[in-house]
């Protein structure tokens, strides 16, 4: 078959349309508060536009860069320890929320944990690209490969951040899945990670409150069960055709963070089922032509690309739709391409760019 002479349209309009909803949603959900904290109800959408437009060019830059000249050392490791770096520097800056996750400077703001995703799927690509037939060499393929992972899985936990070190896990499974890698290995990770896991969760007295609301939240309808009832509200508010937009209640104050972590419960409200499966959909057929262009890809490095991107983006996507319905514990894990986020945008839309780029090259 011969090569595509351009980047696959439908993954190309299905993330123009997920920007597209996310500013509109943004606006909806962030008007008021913007209002009543900065005195204009554009404040955070025109910071979102602004991190869109950037996210925009660069993923029109990684479009027409072909995605095999990131095959290099050079390249590989030195997003690695610059990466590393981000990381760590995190620490020696001033809390924020209570946590040490963001680079903040002159009105700028940088989330190294959203750049460690891309990084760490291009690390896997490069690395196990080679290795296809030693995935059961545990000491010079496997721990050489999961090294890496656990030390930015390691500086992101301390954050604290446990929703996307889990997120950065999945992703890496994902990859190591589609390597061959045997299923006991697999199984060997998850019983290793199960006391760390159990520490963490329950051993750290907010997190235990998250998956106490999580089984019931009306026991403490005020208190940690709040984000759940609320988000819950909104999405049953909305019925089918929702109350439309701009009109819904919850985000006046009600529903914690409902531009970033609880857009979607915004969207089900006021945009009903219709809307709510739509975005669903969209994020259905970024799964389906990312996957279908790992698997049209003859070339290893790109196909394990592909699957680290497009798993990227859909886990976040599950993830996040997951919390708002009441599916899973509260973690603060962001609807990619739509919630307000300039860091967690940019990245985005720069993979999708390196995406539609081997989506390009496929046979």
């Amino acid at each position: 078959m011969a090569k595509r002479v351009s980047v696959d349209r439908w993954l190309f309009t299905v993330t123009m349309l997920l920007v597209f909803v996310g500013l509109v949603m943004v606006f909806s959900a962030s008007a008021v508060m913007a209002k009543d904290k900065y005195g204009s109800p554009y404040a955070f959408l025109l910071r979102q536009v602004l991190w869109a437009v950037a996210g925009l060019v660069a993923m029109v830059v990684a479009m027409r860069v072909d995605y095999r000249r990131y095959k290099s050392p050079a390249v590989v490791f030195s997003l690695m320890g610059l990466t590393t770096l981000l990381l760590i520097s995190v620490f020696f800056l001033d809390r924020s929320h209570n946590t040490h996750r963001w680079i903040r400077g002159g009105g700028f703001s940088l989330q190294p944990s959203e750049l460690a995703k891309p990084v760490l799927i291009l690390f896997l690509a490069y690395f196990l690209e080679g290795r296809t037939r030693s995935m059961d060499d545990w000491r010079n393929t496997l721990l050489p490969a999961a090294a890496p992972v656990l030390v930015f899985l390691g500086l992101i936990v301390l954050q604290p951040d446990l929703g996307t070190a889990i997120a950065c896990s999945a992703i890496a499974a994902c990859i190591l899945f589609v390597a061959e890698m045997r299923m006991r290995y697999f199984g060997y990770a998850f019983g290793a990670a199960l006391l760390p896991l159990y520490l963490l969760i329950f051993h750290v007295s907010w997190r235990r409150g998250r998956i106490l609301a999580f089984l019931n939240p009306y026991a403490d309808r005020q208190g940690t069960g709040f984000h759940i009832i609320q988000s819950l509200i909104a999405v049953a508010t909305g019925g089918v055709t929702g109350t439309g937009l701009m009109e819904g209640k919850q985000k006046l104050f009600y529903l914690p963070e409902p531009h970033t972590d609880f857009i979607f419960a915004v969207t089900a409200e006021e945009l009903g089922l219709v809307g709510a499966m739509f975005v669903v959909t969209l994020f259905a057929i970024f799964l389906w032509r990312g996957m279908r262009a790992s698997g049209r890809t003859e070339d290893i490095f790109g196909r394990y690309l592909a699957v680290g991107i497009t798993s990227m983006v859909v886990l976040q996507a599950f993830l996040n739709i997951s919390v708002v319905l009441g599916m899973m514990p509260t973690k603060g894990i962001p609807l990619p391409l739509v919630s307000y986020g300039g860091s967690s945008l940019f990245v985005t839309l720069a993979c999708v760019g390196v995406l539609l780029n081997i989506t390009k090259q496929a046979e």
